[in-house]
This record gives C-alpha cells, structure tokens and sequence, in this order.
C-alpha cells in the first residue's frame, strides 16, 4: 500500500525565529506550534508523513526545521528558505543546508512585485535547478501567479510548486482570471500544484466551497501533477486537520485508486525526492 504524504505541514517555535506575519490577531496561531503536536494530528487521521514548509523567510526558521526532520522519522522533507535575490548567499545557504527538499519565499509578503523576475532571484532560482531542487510559490493570487507561469517558461529546467494552487477567490468574481492565469502555470510541464491552502478563515469548508477549484486542478494539471496538503496548523482558523482532511477525501475518493495513490503521495514523493517507506 503506498503512504500517504501530507505535502505541505507546518511547525514553528517562536523562540528560533520574528514570523513577523504571525500576531496575535491570528489566535491559535500565535503560539509555538511544536512537532509532537503536529505527529498526533497525522496519527489521528492514517497520514504517513509530511514535508514541513517554511513560514518565515530567515536561516533560522530553515534550521529549526532540518533540526526537527532529524529527531522526528515522519518528516519526510523539508522547503526551506535561501536568500534567493543574493545568488551568492544562496549558494552559501544551500551549501550550509544541503538536505532540503525544496525552496520557497513567501512572495506574498515582499513588497516587490517583480520579485520573481529579478535577475539575482533568476541567478538564484538557476543554482536550485542544476542541484535538483523545486521552487515552492506561495499564496500567488493576485500578485505573482502571471509572474509563476512566466517564471517556469523562462526556466523550463526548473520545477516550479505552485502551492494552494495559487489561493483561488473562491465564489468571488476574480475566479475566472485566476483560471484563466492557473491556467498558464499549469500549460509548462515543468509545473506541478498543491491541493492544499484552500480555506478560508470565517468560511466553512466545504466540498461545494473547494469543487470549481479542485475540479479546474483535475482538469489542468491532472492527479500526476498535483499533490495535496493540509496547510495545517493555518486550518485551525477554520475546521482544524481532522475537519479540512475530511472534506477532501470526500473529494479525492472519487478518483480511481491510481489517481488516489499519486495525489496522496506519489507525485511529493517524485517531485521533492523522498524516502518513505512503503505502508
């Protein structure tokens, strides 16, 4: 039986790194969310593994997690941080953190707009490509999904992870030009997207909620390109792990066991090179 693989978890200790986002408007998020804590939300549920993402944009935060993989054997990777727009101090960093799965920065909080098309992120996103390493692209909608498919067109050698399948507005009226820019990422091959990130806070999860986007997912990228997540712990804003898990699978149980098999698992497992043992 193939595990399963939750491919986007999170865990931080606010004594290791600012997470500036992270204030206490944000509730139960504001705290230091630890790996036990994460292992029993896994457990609870049959998850096999998980690869942890980054939440801040410091060393720091990428040490803590390749500090936790280590003592805890259900991670099965980690994306990290690299200091992406100084081609020098990425090399430095990718040196010093030789481990990680894969890179990502949260473009969603720089305040340039063009952050993806810098030149020194370009030199930087070039290093990652020649060492086998994907770029995760967080949170894209609205200001860096047109800029995520032009990215992946310009570095075709690079496989680009376009988490939560860039934020799609769900029942908003800007959903057609999210496709429509969705869309572009998924027409380069060197593309794949997370099924994951797709609450919202104050909104119930639901089947109907998710279905345009997970339907548009299906039909864009196909279950060999996608993978899913539980964005957890940000669903506590919402139905929490057990809650957001629940309202997938009722989705992806319609899906053969093939398809089933790559979207838990198969497809993190190829595109961020782990080893999870077999179930």
């Amino acid at each position: 039986m193939s595990p399963t693989v939750d491919a986007h978890l999170h865990v931080w200790d606010l004594t290791r790194s600012g997470y500036s986002w992270l204030t206490p408007a944000l509730g139960p998020l504001h705290a230091t969310i630890p790996p036990e804590r994460a292992a029993t939300e896994l457990a609870a549920v049959g998850v096999d593994a998980a690869v942890l993402v980054q939440a801040d944009d410091t060393v720091e935060d990428t040490a803590y997690l390749l500090e936790v993989a280590q003592q805890h054997p259900w991670v099965a990777g980690v994306v990290g941080w690299v200091q992406l727009d100084d081609p020098a101090q990425a090399a430095e960093h990718l040196d010093r953190f030789p481990g990680l799965a894969g890179v990502r920065h949260l473009v969603h909080d720089d305040p340039r707009d063009g952050f993806l098309a810098l030149p020194e992120v370009r030199a930087s996103l070039r290093l990652l490509a020649e060492r086998g390493i994907p770029f995760d692209v967080p949170d894209a909608w609205p200001r860096h999904l047109a800029a995520t498919a032009e990215l992946a067109g310009a570095l075709p050698e690079l496989v680009v992870v376009l988490d939560h399948l860039g934020k799609p507005p769900h029942g908003r009226p800007e959903l057609p030009a999210w496709l429509a820019e969705c869309t572009a990422v998924a027409a380069r091959p060197n593309t794949v997207a997370k099924i994951s990130g797709l609450q919202v806070p104050g909104t119930p999860t639901t089947v109907e909620l998710l279905r345009p986007a997970w339907d548009a997912a299906l039909e864009l990228f196909g279950p060999e390109r996608l993978m899913w997540g539980s964005d957890w712990p940000m669903t506590l804003l919402t139905e929490g792990y057990r809650g957001t898990w629940e309202v997938l699978r009722t989705l992806i149980d319609e899906l053969t066991a093939g398809e089933q098999a790559a979207l838990l698992g198969g497809t993190a497992t190829r595109v961020y090179r782990l080893e999870v043992p077999s179930c």
